[in-house]
């Protein structure tokens, strides 16, 4: 896990704050979001039964597939689009997000963004 001084262990201990606050329903699943160096990931979690609804990520062919998204806050406003269509899809249009302990900003914001314009509500 990495001791709470180094940056990843920073970022657990404001994971574990944020979420002793909310989970995620069934009707109003949580939308956990992690970012590595390369690529960023998507669940749209119900905590009540322990289960992913909907998952999309960076490295899916659908996203690889197009070359022309751009810079990688482009490819993470375009991962947050589509969970957000996969979402409403299966009858999903409100979120809890959680944006895992990390800061609030590039490509985590973009990620919620993307999801915002594609119709989901927080």
């Amino acid at each position: 896990m990495g001791s709470l001084k180094s940056k990843r262990g920073a970022r657990i201990k404001r994971k574990r704050r944020i979420r002793k606050k909310f989970s995620g329903t069934a009707e109003r699943p949580r939308m956990s979001v992690f970012r590595s160096a390369r690529h960023v990931y998507v669940q749209l979690i119900d905590d009540t039964k322990g289960h992913t609804i909907i998952a999309a990520a960076s490295n899916e062919k659908d996203v690889t597939s197009k070359n022309d998204i751009g810079d990688k806050r482009a490819v993470a406003t375009y991962v947050g689009k589509l969970a957000a269509s996969r979402a409403l899809e299966a009858g999903i249009k409100e979120i809890v997000f959680d944006r895992n302990g990390f800061l609030y900003h590039g490509r985590i914001k973009a990620i919620s963004d993307g999801a915002r314009e594609a119709g989901l509500k927080f």
